[in-house]
């Protein structure tokens, strides 16, 4: 047997045990066999481990691989757990996205330092460039051939049902089987490809993306030269603005770096493409400023909870990459080592940040809630616009916090303090089967404009299931930052083409963003109406807040046509949205 073939065998058994595993461990949660903390953590360490063991296998042997991704799984799995002790049950941890990407970043990142560890030094960057789009280009294209070797599967057995012959069928419907052949696909399919590096190999990924790099500079530099005359009124407060910012600004970077390529030799010898890349390098900082700013704003406004908290950290991090590499630039001759350097120096702040905020010692529970009590504390935020919800949820350092708030609301001179957690505590949410209590407590909170269209209200509420009302009961209940509910209820003639009232409702979800549903009646019977923004997005945090108010104060809202043209063909009619 030679090597080759050694190599694919070995790697379609690692698949295949993988898949086993998998299937085992599927079994241990969903049967309780192991405490939920222990069982976590073992899903933690198998989804890491395998990960990394397919990925670095091939560049190092199977055996110094193996032994590589059990240390690194090892370190994640616990941080991990770690990170779960901040609940009362291990689940919860994934309650926000900071653990899960966390958790992601150090199953990935670390891969190609190990690789050019046992190969080179673990700061050759030119090998750490070449592994660490190798990692990524062998994964693509061993699922690629996992999705043809299922459809395959599939085709086979529906042909061979055609003349009653069901096995296949009755092989992958039974899950052990569909998760082994899955792995083994997987394995094999890394092994071919490493096999055949010459053929597929990052490169051809990195050329295609150097063409995006004008492209992309053209778009940014029409948006910063536009943002004076436009105003920052969109960006500044708004969480999805700096999202958007953030994320333009990785794209910039990786373009940047797919632009100098792992060495001067191999860099991209396009006079356009190298001046676009050092005018990238400098415009940087322009979005990661914007977006740092955007979410310190929204912080300063109303506190830190973990999302912020993440998306503050983003914002860190996109900062670090626009100054190294704007100054990389700015020192003239030989930017392109610097930025290259500069990267792997970002890595490292990356994938330390990443293990702090599974720590201790970047909670972001911990930090939100103390957050709430500060700002209680020096006057910042009023007892009405206390997160008590976001507070239930930030685990132990959430109650520990409103345990203080009930022990100050016993204290002279905090009687709002105190009417706020007793109207909490005098309204606990009912079960979701109680549609009738939920039915009235949903009337009783909910905001209704005009206020006398109480009919419409309660056959409309009338109409709903128990998941729906508690949903709505949930948003309701959970108050703008500056105190309100976190909805409203419009009735109106709102469409001409159908007689009587129409309503609409109006709630803020736990993202802040806005939620908006029609009815109205037709024969006699209730129907869902479409409610929805012009431009097709949905309003972000701030201005749903803004629409919320309006709409709660009272007036009734103007009425005014849109700019919409349409085509009419036929008798039918197409709507042109702008």
């Amino acid at each position: 047997m030679d090597a080759q073939l050694r190599q694919r065998i070995g790697m379609a058994l690692t698949g295949a045990f993988a898949g086993l595993s998998f299937h085992v461990l599927h079994l241990v949660l969903e049967r309780e066999w192991l405490a939920e903390r222990p069982a976590m953590a073992l899903a933690a360490f198998a989804v890491v481990f395998f990960t990394a063991l397919l990925g670095m296998a091939g560049p190092l042997p199977l055996r110094r691989a193996a032994l590589s991704a059990a240390g690194l799984a090892l370190v994640v799995s616990g941080l991990l757990a770690l990170a779960s002790l901040r609940f009362h049950t291990a689940g919860a941890v994934f309650g926000s996205a900071i653990p899960v990407l966390a958790m992601l970043v150090l199953g990935f990142v670390p891969l190609p330092f190990l690789v050019a560890a046992q190969q080179s030094h673990w700061r050759d960057y030119p090998l750490l460039f070449l592994e660490a789009w190798t990692i990524v280009v062998r994964y693509a294209a061993a699922w690629l051939f996992v999705g043809v070797v299922w459809a395959v599967i599939f085709l086979s057995d529906l042909l061979l049902s055609m003349v009653g012959v069901t096995v296949i069928g009755a092989l992958v419907g039974n899950p052990l089987v569909a998760m082994v052949i899955t792995g083994a696909m997987l394995g094999l399919g890394i092994a071919v490809v490493d096999e055949m590096a010459d053929v597929v190999s990052p490169y051809l990924v990195l050329r295609l993306l150097r063409l995006l790099l004008p492209a992309v500079l053209l778009v940014l530099l029409v948006f910063l030269a536009v943002l004076p005359f436009e105003g920052l009124g969109k960006l500044f407060g708004s969480l999805s603005a700096a999202a958007t910012l953030l994320t333009i600004a990785a794209m910039g970077a990786t373009l940047v770096t797919s632009a100098i390529d792992q060495s001067d030799a191999e860099a991209s010898r396009s006079p356009v493409i190298r001046r676009a890349a050092q005018a990238m390098a400098l415009l940087l900082p322009a979005p990661a400023v914007l977006a740092a700013w955007a979410v310190w704003l929204r912080v300063d406004q109303y506190g830190w909870t973990p999302d912020r908290m993440f998306a503050a950290t983003v914002a860190g991090l996109g900062l670090g990459y626009g100054a190294l590499y704007a100054l990389a630039v700015l020192r003239g001759r030989g930017w392109e080592a610097r930025v290259r350097q500069g990267n792997i120096t970002m890595a490292l702040a990356l994938l330390l940040v990443s293990a702090l905020l599974l720590t201790p010692l970047l909670d972001p529970q911990r930090l939100s809630a103390q957050s709430q009590l500060a700002r209680l504390e020096d006057g910042r935020l009023s007892p009405d616009a206390l997160d008590l919800a976001g507070l239930a949820d930030w685990g132990r350092a959430g109650e520990a916090a409103l345990a203080e708030l009930e022990a100050r609301a016993a204290q002279p001179g905090q009687e709002a303090l105190a009417a706020r957690l007793a109207a909490r505590a005098a309204t606990p949410l009912p079960a979701t089967g109680d549609a009738e209590t939920l039915r009235r407590d949903l009337a009783a909170v909910m905001p209704l404009r005009p206020e006398t269209a109480t009919v419409a209200r309660d056959a409309i509420l009338a109409s709903l299931d128990a998941g729906e009302l508690a949903d709505w009961l949930t948003m309701c209940r959970t108050p703008l930052p500056e105190g309100g509910a976190g909805c409203v209820l419009l009735a109106g003639e709102f469409w001409p083409d159908t007689a009587g009232e129409e309503v609409i409702l109006l709630l803020r979800d736990a993202g802040g963003y806005l939620r908006s549903e029609g009815f109205g009646w037709q024969q006699g019977l209730i129907t869902r109406r479409s409610v929805t923004p012009l431009s097709g997005q949905m309003p972000d945090p701030a201005e749903a807040e803004a629409m919320l108010r309006a709409a709660q104060a009272g007036t009734a809202p103007p009425m005014k046509p849109a700019a919409l043209n349409a085509l009419h063909l036929g008798g039918a009619e197409l709507i042109l949205l702008p």
